[in-house]
Formats: C-alpha cells, structure tokens, sequence
C-alpha cells in the first residue's frame, strides 16, 4: 500500500477552511439548499465524501454516483446505511496520508457507470482531493464541515489547479522522508 501524499501541519490548518461554497444549517436545511443547487446545476455526477453527509443525501433522496464512507463521523463509529450503491469497493487510506490504491479506486468508480460506495479501512477525508481533481466538470462533491453544515464543490479547471497545487506540497513531503 504506497502512500502517495502525506499530510503537513500547514496543509491541516489550511484545509480546515472549506474548498468550496459551506452550507450552514441542519441536516435538513442543508439538504434542501443542496438539492436547490443541485437542481439548478445539473452536475454530470454528484460524489459524497463522509458518512454523515453521504447518509443524509441519500435519505433525502439525493443518490450520488460515487461515495467514500469510513463508518467514522468524528473519528466515532456509526452505523452502516443502505447506500444504494450497485457496486461496493473497499481500500485501505492511513490517516493524514492518500494512498496510491485510493487514487486508483477512485479513479475507477467515477468512470463507472453504476453507483459505487467506497469503505475505507483508515480514514477518507483528504479523499475530497482526488475526488474533486478527477471528477467530471460541473459536477459537485460534497463533504461534511464539522459543527458548521456542509461543503459543496463545483468541479471546474479553477479548482482542479487549487487542488493540484496542494497535492503537490503533500507529495513533496512524503519524498522528503
């Protein structure tokens, strides 16, 4: 299992801030004012990444083509859901790392065309980044921001160089060790 990326210190404190649009608010209002992006962008794909928010987009209704889940919120376990998902994969991502087999699964189910659900053996967090740098343009990804609601990102050419950018730094610390 290579490691590919290694998270910094300062890149924690830098990716505390959201990547793109937060949404604040409850479970149901942040599902309804996602749904009205949603509705209003018509993104080629729609990807979750976290339990909680993954949970609560498809009890709203709202199925994304791909999610990440670790049965964690808030590094505590939770349970399982009906995902809705013709297609379970599952891979080992250490935390504060991005494993080499993560960016490959990932890059596998977004060009599948059924609906897939990744559980991750470790933790998915920093899986936002590859998902949002390899995903379709125009779609949205969407991650839980903790104690505040949730984070939408528009896939564009913009964000895909930000993340770039990041992974770069996070590669460039794992071969100086």
């Amino acid at each position: 299992m290579p490691i590919a990326y290694i998270l910094t210190p300062q890149l924690r404190m830098k990716l505390k801030q959201p990547l793109g649009l937060l949404i604040k608010g409850s479970f149901a209002e942040t599902m309804n004012r996602f749904n009205e992006i949603a509705i209003r962008e018509k993104p080629p794909q729609i990807i979750s990444v976290g339990d909680t928010v993954s949970r609560n987009l498809v009890q709203n209704n709202i199925l994304p083509h791909l999610m990440i889940v670790d049965n964690l919120a808030m590094r505590k376990g939770t349970q399982s859901f009906s995902a809705k998902a013709e297609k379970m994969m599952r891979i080992k991502n250490p935390q504060g790392t991005i494993t080499a087999e993560a960016v490959q699964t990932i890059q596998e189910a977004l060009k599948d065309s059924q609906r897939v659900k990744i559980v991750v053996d470790g933790e998915e967090d920093l899986l936002a980044l590859i998902v949002i740098l390899h995903s379709p343009m125009n779609s949205l990804v969407v991650y839980g921001q903790p104690y505040e609601g949730i984070v939408v990102v528009k896939v564009t050419s913009e964000k895909k160089a930000e993340i770039v950018n990041i992974l770069k730094d996070m590669e460039n610390v794992r071969k100086a060790k």
